[in-house]
């Protein structure tokens, strides 16, 4: 693994929505990580997700038994997986890419009322690339787990810009 500076972070911990949203480009309604209550800059974080009853995609998936999507799961570990990557000084500002899902298993539900608590360990990460084992779990139980490859272009930022990926 690459060794790099982390950026200037609040004082302590937790990251709240208002400190996540300065370091990866989701916004309501597709952020997916409420807090970062662990964080080794460049190495792993864990992340949190309170399921409530009053998101979008619980009127249709599904509107007599929310669940919440396994793809939306599997974006909040790439959130996470965010979170970790870019408060490294050289990929600050940057916008990750999803380049690949490997070993993916959903193994639990995740209903409103729910913590989804999501665990990042960072493999490798060489230039533009990374690559991320995530869990996400209720309560000790696994819901999901993947190995995540992600592309970080050197010129695509979060506000825009060309791409060399």
């Amino acid at each position: 693994m690459t060794t790099k500076s982390a950026i200037a972070l609040p004082p302590m911990l937790p990251l709240e929505a208002a400190d996540i949203v300065r370091i990866i480009p989701h916004r309501h309604p597709f952020l997916f990580v409420d807090r970062v209550v662990e964080l080794e800059p460049g190495r792993r974080a864990v992340g949190l997700k309170a399921v409530t009853s009053i998101e979008p995609q619980f009127a249709g998936h599904f509107p007599e038994r929310p669940i919440m999507p396994g793809v939306l799961m599997v974006e909040a570990l790439a959130q996470t997986a965010g979170v970790a990557i870019m408060t490294l000084e050289a990929y600050r500002g940057k916008l990750g890419l999803f380049a690949g899902i490997d070993d993916c298993r959903f193994r639990r539900m995740v209903i409103p009322g729910d913590t989804l608590r999501m665990e990042v360990t960072v493999e490798k990460l060489r230039g533009i690339f990374a690559r991320v084992r995530g869990v996400a779990s209720v309560e000790g139980d696994v819901a999901v787990e993947a190995t995540l490859t992600i592309v970080i272009p050197r010129e695509l930022t979060m506000s825009g810009g060309p791409t060399d990926a």
